[in-house]
């Protein structure tokens, strides 16, 4: 993208300029890209997205690249060692609520086929199209939001509030929040 261009965000930080580019509201299908997004959003609670991503490489060392099994199988001691690690943000909660996460997916993949099919179900398997104009007009949460996180919560997953959902809900494309006059606005 051009520097002249108008980013929704970012522009003039290199890590979150590329993030706005190549990734942030396109839509995502692979049940592990989703669990990264997923857990990347909960670790964010309370932080800047840029911390997150200055420590994505970390979590996803960490975290077998995400990979399902082998976090659902992370042992206790794996996860205590984490919070010495300073490759990712060191809280316990946040820490563990992966693994406890990785276990629901697992079973929304056998009660669904996959984690995709659940989570599009949301948007009727096809991304919501905002026509934003300002920042200042992209809502925090949604009802869509607001009901998947309460779905999330009642089958025991970790930090999935109902604006962490809606910050996935856009990162991961299920909702298509850049700004009418961004150059990356997908049709």
């Amino acid at each position: 993208m051009e520097s002249s261009a108008q980013r929704c965000f970012g522009t003039g930080n290199k890590l979150y300029e590329k993030y706005h580019d190549e990734e942030w509201g396109v839509p995502v299908h692979d049940d592990q890209h989703l669990f990264e997004m997923l857990c990347l959003e909960g670790s964010q609670a309370g932080l800047s997205w840029e911390t997150v991503l200055k420590k994505r490489e970390g979590y996803r060392r960490l975290f077998h690249q995400f990979n399902l099994e082998m976090v659902a199988n992370m042992k206790d001691s794996e996860l205590e060692k984490a919070l010495k690690n300073p490759a990712i943000i060191r809280n316990r909660s946040k820490i563990f609520s992966v693994r406890i996460n990785a276990r629901v997916v697992i079973e929304m993949q056998k009660e669904y086929g996959s984690f995709a099919t659940y989570l599009w179900g949301f948007v009727h398997h096809k991304p919501i199209l905002h026509h934003f104009e300002t920042i200042d007009q992209v809502p925090s949460h949604s009802s869509i939001s607001d009901k998947l996180s309460k779905d999330l919560k009642k089958r025991g997953m970790l930090f999935v509030g109902r604006t962490i959902i809606y910050a996935f809900m856009q990162a991961v494309g299920m909702v298509n929040d850049h700004l009418m006059k961004c150059p990356c606005r997908l049709p």
